[in-house]
């Protein structure tokens, strides 16, 4: 049985929000940027802050992306991570944070 992997994300504004969000997973999900290895399927949790918030957010999630080091373009080494049932109200909450952001959106860092 694997240990708990903990993956700190401080977002301090909405344009970094809106590189690290993944809106095409149905719960929704954020990109991590680490060296870290990690591999699809693997079980962490982020702990997010998010704009203009305070609050530490503990999302739990699966790795479902994973760009390694080395990647080329302008790509950097990390994971994507969808967020679990449980913690699908946050989708709602990155949601209202890039309101009108989303269709027009420059490509993201998983995308």
């Amino acid at each position: 049985m694997s240990t708990q992997q903990f993956l700190p994300l401080d977002i301090p504004d909405v344009p970094t929000l809106l590189t690290v969000y993944m809106p095409f997973l149905e719960r929704g999900g954020l990109f991590v940027a680490t060296l870290q290895r990690y591999a699809l399927g693997d079980a962490v949790v982020l702990l997010v802050t998010l704009p203009g918030e305070h609050e530490e957010l503990v999302i739990h999630g699966d790795v479902v992306w994973v760009s390694p080091e080395g990647v080329s373009g302008r790509r950097v080494p990390g994971v994507g991570v969808h967020f679990n049932r449980q913690d699908y109200n946050v989708r709602d909450r990155v949601e209202t944070l890039l309101a009108g952001q989303l269709d027009t959106a420059e490509p993201s860092l998983t995308l």
